[in-house]
């Protein structure tokens, strides 16, 4: 995941990180976009998706790259204040509900979330 990566001319993200289609951005580097989930499933539901495209993390190659995912979805969550805690989900394939095949991770919190999800 490097910002001179590929890009999918297709891909609903992709189309965002090259500011195609608007999306409420919250937080923006060389190698991630972080914005709110237009169907939020909770207060505050942030996406964190890499710049270049990779359909999956079962496609990702690089541990060090998704290793900086998470930490980008950690630093959206504090400066979302989500200090009471938080969720983060990466679905992976159509089986587990993932609708855009571009590898991301939700964040949510602002409210007690239960378990299972489902």
């Amino acid at each position: 995941m490097s910002p001179s990566g590929t890009s999918d001319p297709n891909c609903l993200f992709c189309k965002i990180t090259r500011k195609d289609i608007p999306a409420n951005i919250v937080s923006e580097d060389d190698e991630f976009v972080a914005f709110r989930d237009i169907n939020a499933q909770a207060p505050s539901h942030v996406l964190v998706i890499p710049k270049e495209h990779i359909r999956n993390i079962s496609e990702a190659g690089d541990a060090e790259q998704l290793g900086k995912l998470f930490q980008k979805a950690c630093q959206v969550a504090r400066s979302e204040k989500l200090d009471g805690g938080f969720r983060v989900v990466v679905n992976t394939g159509d089986d587990a509900g993932q609708t855009v095949h571009h590898v991301h991770v939700h964040v949510m919190g602002g409210r007690r979330m239960n378990w299972p999800p489902g």
